[in-house]
């Protein structure tokens, strides 16, 4: 660490040795440099602030009737693309900066410089954004300001209008298409059915639901076949044993619906009576045994009056000797059974209908089931398009309610809170730190040529330094003698150094005043000049 310090030593007092150099640097670079600064052009800053208000009270009003996009959003996507290239030109050409361009070359400066120059921040949380530029001329930073805040606000407007109404053109060529396709589908479902009319199955759940519904069909008719062929061979029973023994009569008859006699509703009620007394009574009870005396007078009565029919039947003069098909009962019992014959002969047309249609059937069983797939298949096509089709003509009447909406109130809002002035005062350049890094730079200079000469021609400032460089004992230091006169250059050197310094100071205070109140300077120069 001692080491290090000791060359840090050794570099200050050989670059104080060669000060001279620092003043030559300085002399020469300073006054340059601070005449530089005084020639550069005044910057004049111009600036507007603006507040994007995305709160729009039918935002909330019109949630879920219309598509929304993110104001946010596009606000963000639009100060990013305000520096684009065909915005720069509406800029350049608002302002008439096109005008100062005499060809492509110096046109292509002035987009690049514009669009290095033209800054866009945001303030804070807020929507609020400040556009700012800074030009020779105060007039033209305005108009750039003015112009550039008006294709921001334009371009935001814009695009949420040319948005709708390329979503519109979307899908209405969406629709169009889906349109064709649904009638296309349409006659292709149209030209199969017609194809297969006389082969499709009627019922709607398919060829096996129709080929199962038409055996139960069969089955059920061939039951109630059987169940008709059953009472019609015991209707013909009963007419072959009514026809042979009419002329026995028995107790049996009052169950023959088709004898009726003036005693029968009597019989009837009589016979429900008992039927309750006996559940309470015996039949030894009085009321049994009077009740069941009557029962049988009455009982006794019908089958008389069941005799003298048929006994009046045989002896009719009209008879012809065939009696019984003249009988009440034969005729009527003639008549079931002639009904019955009828509806089994209906029900086997019936069931040889429902046993074509079952061959039927199962003759095609190879071929309806390939028929139903594709007409499913065709139906799911159209039912595909049919959807998206309503869907389509929903968004579209969506679209166009916010495109309504966009067009009675606007999403997003401007407002401008400072609009761009003519700044009256400069802004910069900065000339009072320039002259400052000015003088830092030519006082670098001069160390810097300093050390350089250090290098190239070495001078031993030290002992140390020379034991270091040449590796041999020092034993001791003898002063320079007075007759060399070395003290006073030494210090007539230190003087025109400090004397130098001085006078640069002294000329970059003059600058610095010059910068800081030109309007009082500027007067005396031109008197002196």
């Amino acid at each position: 660490m001692h080491e290090q310090i000791e060359k840090i030593k050794e570099i200050v007092l050989g670059v104080w040795a060669k000060k001279h150099y620092v003043i030559i640097s300085t002399w020469l670079l300073c006054p340059i440099g601070w005449l530089g600064v005084t020639t550069l052009p005044d910057q004049y800053e111009s600036s507007a602030r603006v507040y994007v208000d995305t709160q729009s009270l039918l935002r909330p009003l019109m949630k879920g009737l219309m598509v929304e996009t993110d104001p946010n959003t596009q606000i963000r996507l639009m100060i990013k693309t305000l520096l684009s290239r065909p915005n720069l030109e509406r800029i350049t050409r608002m302002t008439d900066l096109d005008l100062t361009a005499k060809d492509s070359e110096e046109f292509e400066a002035v987009i690049a410089r514009l669009k290095e120059k033209i800054n866009i921040e945001s303030v804070g949380r807020e929507n609020i954004y400040t556009l700012s530029i800074s030009e020779t001329d105060p007039q033209l930073a305005k108009n750039i300001v003015q112009a550039a805040l008006s294709v921001f606000i334009e371009n935001t407007l814009g695009e949420t209008r040319s948005d709708t109404d390329t979503a519109q053109q979307f899908l209405q060529q969406q629709i169009a298409d889906y349109e064709e396709r649904l009638v296309l589908a349409e006659k292709r479902l149209t030209e199969f059915k017609q194809k297969y009319s006389g082969i499709m199955p009627d019922n709607s759940n398919g060829f096996y639901a129709a080929l199962d519904n038409s055996k139960r069909l069969l089955k059920a008719t061939n039951l109630q076949l059987l169940e008709t062929q059953t009472r019609l061979s015991s209707a013909r029973s009963q007419l072959v044993k009514e026809n042979s023994l009419k002329s026995q009569i028995s107790d049996n008859v009052i169950e023959q619906d088709s004898i009726t006699t003036t005693y029968d509703d009597s019989i009837i009620s009589l016979q429900a009576n008992l039927d309750n007394l006996l559940i309470s009574y015996t039949e030894q009870h009085p009321d049994v045994r009077e009740m069941t005396r009557r029962l049988s007078e009455l009982k006794s009565l019908r089958r008389k009056e069941i005799e003298n029919y048929y006994s009046n039947a045989d002896t009719s003069p009209d008879s012809g000797g065939n009696s019984s098909n003249k009988s009440q009962v034969y005729q009527a019992m003639k008549i079931q059974v002639n009904q019955l014959e009828s509806e089994v002969a209906s029900l086997r047309v019936r069931s040889q209908d429902y046993q074509n249609q079952v061959d039927e059937l199962n003759t095609k069983i190879h071929i309806l089931p390939e028929i139903e797939a594709e007409l499913v298949g065709l139906n799911r096509d159209y039912d595909i398009n049919k959807k998206k089709f309503e869907e389509l003509l929903s968004r579209r009447e969506t679209a166009s309610m916010a495109k309504q909406a966009d067009a009675t109130s606007d999403k997003i809002q401007f407002r401008v809170i400072d609009p761009p002035r003519a700044p009256l005062h400069p802004t910069g350049p900065y000339r009072i730190l320039l002259s400052l890094a000015v003088l830092v730079i030519g006082v670098g200079a001069g160390i810097g040529a300093a050390i350089l000469m250090i290098q190239l021609n070495p001078k031993v400032i030290s002992a140390t330094q020379l034991n270091r460089s040449t590796n041999l004992p020092i034993f001791g230091v003898i002063a320079a003698s007075e007759n060399l006169h070395l003290r006073a250059i030494y210090k007539k050197q230190t003087r025109h150094f400090h004397l130098s310094n001085l006078m640069i100071l002294l000329i970059l205070f003059a600058f610095i005043g010059y910068f800081l109140a030109p309007e009082l300077i500027q007067p005396q120069l031109k008197r002196i000049f």
